[in-house]
């Protein structure tokens, strides 16, 4: 068993390098930076001299400056403004030229001015480098200049990955320019060039990842430093930050670490963080590393005496050893978002960095709960009637209307933008909240702006808030969206928002706020994250919850929008829909949804692992001074989350599980299922658990109406690429004539060769390398990026895309069996199912719908209407759920050594035990969905029901059942709860583990919800959705009878 383990723990997934928090140091020792304060040091370069003189000679040929002027103005040049000689060795003599000639005219220009105010906006950009010189004021972001730091994020930094970066070194001059409290910044920007650009995947050594250049440059304790920093950035998701004393001087050396491609716009975001603190930087470094990490070294110093004073705004700042510690506390704030919407309030310094950002998360959350119907909406729905599919078509076609058109995220922004005097007193009342000074005051992190402010200034009531919006805002409008902060203040239950070290910013809400109207299944839990590249919620139903994590990616910013709108929505009817289907296993319905912003569409695990790391923030107990501090919890009570793969995160959640572990989360085996097979995985795709419940109501129709399913023609959307679809084909015996998938459409009304299907769906290949060779005369493919394709028939497509994407609609072809196994939420929906009925009867006699909420309720339902035998994706799709809570049942009941030996697979070595477990998932998943199929079959022959109606009144019968018997005294009686348990546990784990042992690993809550779940489901299979209370009585006598009678 200890050679197992060794096994599992020498699997490449445990040698990378382990997830951990975001570091965050000042240190007691070494932290004072040596003498080489620089941190650098040039290579002298040998031609300097003469090189100045070819310089000076070429401006006097040029004769622009006055030839008396000339070495004066080369000397400044040369030696004022603090350019080191990599730059004269990598620039030719007419490029310094045309640059100082560029500073001699800015000097002309400024003597004609009545403000005699010198500006000089210097840049020259080449593939390889790239050099800007600007006048600059120490302390102050500009908002109307070039932005040259905005634009060295956007062109070089921001999109550098070991193929491709760049180093940045910034200079600002010694002193100041004549007349002037500005000064002249220099930027220089190089293209890497590493010693090694392919290093292994853990390498930290500087030697091998570092840029040539750099090497060469760097001190012996810079590069301690740095090896230091590289190697906790290896270890951790966020970012590295630490803090160095220059030896005498008041200079701080603020260096920070991450992730290539992490943080966007992160280098300009932080002269803004510390210019609103009062502290300038004398000279800064960007660092890249060919292991994928950058790393920042920022020189900072008090601004020049008279500076702060100046200006329009004069301001008081802290002394810089009081503001470094605030700084470095916001690093990792603004490295969740650098760039907020309201960014240029914190430039001008009207609102903290904590307001912007707070604000930023709010008009997100508006956004997605302020687009609401209101109460005309809701009149007109009790006016129509809900069984006539005219009047739902044009309900839902105002619903839509009204969600996009009533309030614009940019609307939303507008009004917020103007208030920032609101904003502030709305987030002093969620600060007060939310905000913890945990540490005493010889703790060496300072307290923060929110704490200061919370002391300093009152903290309005709501009422006064409620008054004081009223009087500030224009109308009614204005008013909803400022009145929606104190929906969001109401309602945060806990949040990272103050947590010292975090990679994305999240919220656990109370969801009580959901109109009911629109969303009549109260959810138990909701969590709101936000980060850089992404947004996304987490949603469940009940507190022992299970659901997968999906990311939505958009083909173009007119998706985006598009999903943006529907986001939460889709999120909300994913997890209902889930909660549906989990009706046979102890988790009720749960689905978190990703959404990537439309800059960061490339950028799916990036969001992924900020995503799940901070939730876990709110998961588990802080016990890392300085790391992670305790949070206010307002819900109180512990929550434990079990996450599944869905959409774009199936290669994510190894990472998953192995971060919670590294976090210390003691659920981290169960955490994640869909796992590989090494981390105790039972992969739903390799063993077909989804297929197999959808296959048996396929055969459940065919057995019921004798049909023979050779002859049978079916449609499926979702090809053999995809888990459902490729297993779907495998588990068949009918005749394709149709197969819809991302790569385009394949038709044989003949019948699709089989053995060529079977061929792809091992493969898990598109049906785009189908052997058109093997169609029938009367086949045809076409793809989504042809046009213009001519079908057997001689129609012309136009537009393959277009054509794949309505395919399932499109008449013309006798279809028995229609199977989606694939395609976006709601293909058929009121609006467009009428394509699938002709003179009132439905052009397919049999649907069963594998991929979740492809067919709206109303659609459904009119479908039914006109004959089609339709079972829906709450009742079909429910074998992959089942094989995921039998997952986690194992997980918990293991310890950890025998969850290693007896449920991962390692160097292809299947365990026994895991190779029978995975059987009795298997018969488990086909007995769950024959004894619903059966309960639903007879129902809709005793009362003539639509089956979807009800397959959703089982459902919600037994959920209900269900939570009735968790808080029952049937709990109580403990000699029947063993007997229950045993009867609902796998007979392979008792026999493994033992009853006893089991009931004393598994949580409490739940054993109860698997006790509940189990009665509820047999019971009500039995006895149908509406039950007498005899029947139950009936039901639950026979079991007691069948204990005493064991006994």
């Amino acid at each position: 068993m200890a050679h197992r383990a060794a096994l599992l723990l020498s699997d490449e997934r445990f040698n990378t390098p382990s997830p951990k928090p975001t570091h965050l140091s000042i240190g007691k020792s070494n932290c004072i930076a040596s003498k080489d304060a620089a941190g650098y040091v040039t290579p002298v370069f040998e031609g300097k001299e003469k090189q100045m003189e070819e310089v000076m000679d070429a401006l006097e040929a040029k004769g622009f400056i006055p030839s008396d002027l000339v070495e004066s103005e080369t000397q400044w040049f040369y030696s004022a403004l603090g350019i080191d000689d990599l730059y004269f060795r990598s620039e030719s003599v007419d490029s310094i030229v045309n640059h100082i000639l560029s500073l001699y005219a800015g000097k002309v220009a400024a003597f004609s001015r009545d403000d005699k105010r010198l500006e000089i906006r210097l840049d020259r950009e080449a593939e390889d480098h790239a050099v800007y010189i600007d006048t600059s004021t120490p302390g102050v972001s500009v908002l109307d200049g070039p932005r040259y730091e905005q634009r060295i994020d956007e062109k070089y930094l921001n999109g550098s990955n070991p193929q491709k970066a760049y180093r940045v070194e910034t200079f600002r001059s010694s002193s100041q320019l004549p007349n002037s409290s500005q000064q002249l910044r220099c930027y220089f920007v190089y293209k890497c060039d590493f010693v090694n650009p392919n290093p292994g995947p853990n390498e930290t050594d500087l030697s091998v990842i570092s840029d040539k250049a750099f090497l060469e440059k760097v001190t012996e304790n810079t590069k301690q430093i740095y090896q230091h920093i590289v190697q906790n950035v290896m270890e951790r998701t966020g970012p590295v930050i630490e803090m160095f004393d220059v030896e005498g001087t008041r200079e701080k050396r603020l260096v920070v670490g991450y992730r290539q491609r992490s943080a966007v716009g992160l280098f300009s975001a932080l002269s803004d963080l510390y210019h609103y603190y009062g502290v300038t930087s004398a000279r800064k470094y960007v660092e890249q590393f060919s292991n994928g990490v950058t790393v920042m070294s920022i020189y900072l110093r008090p601004l020049p005496a008279g500076i702060a004073e100046a200006g329009s705004k004069p301001r008081q700042f802290p002394p810089i050893e009081a503001s470094i510690y605030q700084i470095m506390k916001e690093v990792s704030l603004l490295y969740c978002l650098p760039q907020n919407k309201f960014q240029v309030h914190f430039v001008d310094g009207t609102l903290s960095l904590q307001e912007t950002i707070y604000a930023h998360c709010v008009c997100i959350f508006i956004g997605h709960f302020l687009n609401r119907l209101g109460s005309e909406y809701t009149s007109l729905a009790s006016l129509l009637d809900s069984s006539n599919p005219m009047h739902m078509e044009v309900l839902t076609k105002i619903k839509r209307r009204l969600r996009q058109e009533t309030f614009t995220s940019e609307y939303i922004f507008e009004i917020i933008d103007q208030y920032p005097d609101l904003v502030r007193a709305l987030y002093l009342q969620f600060a007060n909240v939310h905000y913890v000074q945990t540490r005493g005051e010889n703790d060496d992190f300072k307290p923060t702006l929110s704490f200061l402010r919370l002391q300093v200034e009152r903290v309005l009531t709501d009422q006064e808030i409620h008054d004081l919006i009223r009087r500030k805002v224009a109308n009614d409008h204005q008013a909803m969206v400022m009145d929606a902060f104190m929906v969001f203040n109401r309602h945060v239950l806990k949040t990272n928002f103050y947590t010292p070290t975090k990679v994305a910013l999240s919220f656990r809400l109370n969801p009580s706020f959901l109109p009911t109207m629109e969303y009549p299944q109260p959810l138990y839990g909701m969590f709101l994250v936000i980060g850089t590249e992404f947004r996304g919620f987490h949603l469940r139903f009940r507190d022992i919850a299970r659901g997968g994590i999906r990311i939505v990616k958009s083909r173009n910013r007119e998706f985006y929008a598009i999903n943006v709108r529907n986001i939460f929505d889709e999120n909300y009817n994913l997890a209902n829909t889930q909660q549906r289907k989990n009706k046979d296993i102890p988790e009720g319905g749960s689905k978190g949804v990703v959404l990537l912003d439309a800059d960061h569409q490339d950028k799916a695990t990036q969001a992924f692992q900020k995503y799940i790391d901070s939730i876990l923030d709110l998961l588990l107990p802080a016990n890392s001074p300085g790391i992670k501090d305790p949070i206010v919890d307002l819900h109180k009570q512990p929550e434990i989350l079990f996450m599944g793969p869905d959409e774009n995160t199936a290669n994510l959640v190894d990472w998953a599980t192995e971060h919670a572990r590294v976090r210390g989360a003691p659920w981290w085996k169960s955490f994640f299922t869909g796992k590989s097979p090494s981390l105790g995985g039972i992969p739903h795709d390799v063993y077909g658990m989804t297929s197999l419940s959808v296959r048996e109501y396929v055969k459940g129709i065919y057995r019921k109406l004798n049909i023979n399913p050779a002859n049978i023609k079916k449609m499926q959307t979702g090809g053999p690429d995809g888990d459902l679809g490729s297993n779907e084909i495998l588990l068949s015996n009918e005749k394709y004539v149709s197969i819809v998938d991302g790569s385009g459409v394949l038709v044989d009304p003949n019948g699709i060769n089989h053995e060529e299907l079977i061929r792809l769906a091992k493969k898990r290949a598109m049906i785009s390398e189908f052997d058109i060779s093997k169609l029938s005369p009367k086949g045809y493919r076409v793809l989504v990026d042809e046009t213009d394709v001519k079908l057997p028939s001689g129609e012309i497509v136009n537009n393959g895309m277009i054509f794949r994407n309505t395919f399932h609609l499109r008449g013309g072809m006798h279809i028995d069996t229609f199977v989606p196994c694939g395609g976006r939420p709601e293909a058929i929906d009121l609006s467009n199912v009428g394509k699938l009925i002709v003179e009132g009867k439905s052009t397919i006699p049999y649907i069963v719908e594998g991929a979740n909420l492809f067919i709206t309720q109303d659609a459904k339902l009119r479908l039914e209407k006109a004959g089609t035998i339709l079972f829906k994706d709450a009742s079909a799709n429910k074998g992959g759920v089942t094989s995921s809570s039998m997952e986690v049942l194992a997980s918990l009941s293991f310890d950890d050594e025998g969850f290693i030996e007896n449920m991962c697979i390692n160097n292809g070595q299947i365990p026994e035990f895991y190779k029978a477990y995975v059987k009795a998932v298997q018969e488990t998943i086909k007995r769950n969905a024959a004894l619903e199929f059966e309960a639903i079959w007879r129902e809709h022959q005793a009362t003539g029901k639509p089956r979807s109606i009800i397959s959703d009144e089982l459902s919600v019968a037994i959920t209900r059942l269900d939570e009735e018997l968790q808080k029952s005294e049937l709990w109580d009686n403990v000699p029947l709860r063993s007997a229950i348990l045993e009867e609902a546990l796998p007979n392979i784990l008792i026999e493994k583990i033992g009853l006893e042992t089991i009931l004393k690993r598994v949580p409490q809550n739940y054993l109860r919800a698997i006790f509940g779940s189990y009665l509820a489901s047999r019971f009500i299979y039995e006895a149908g959705s509406n039950p007498s209370q005899f029947s139950f009585f009936d039901f639950m006598s026979k079991k007691i009878k069948a204990l005493q009678s064991k006994e």
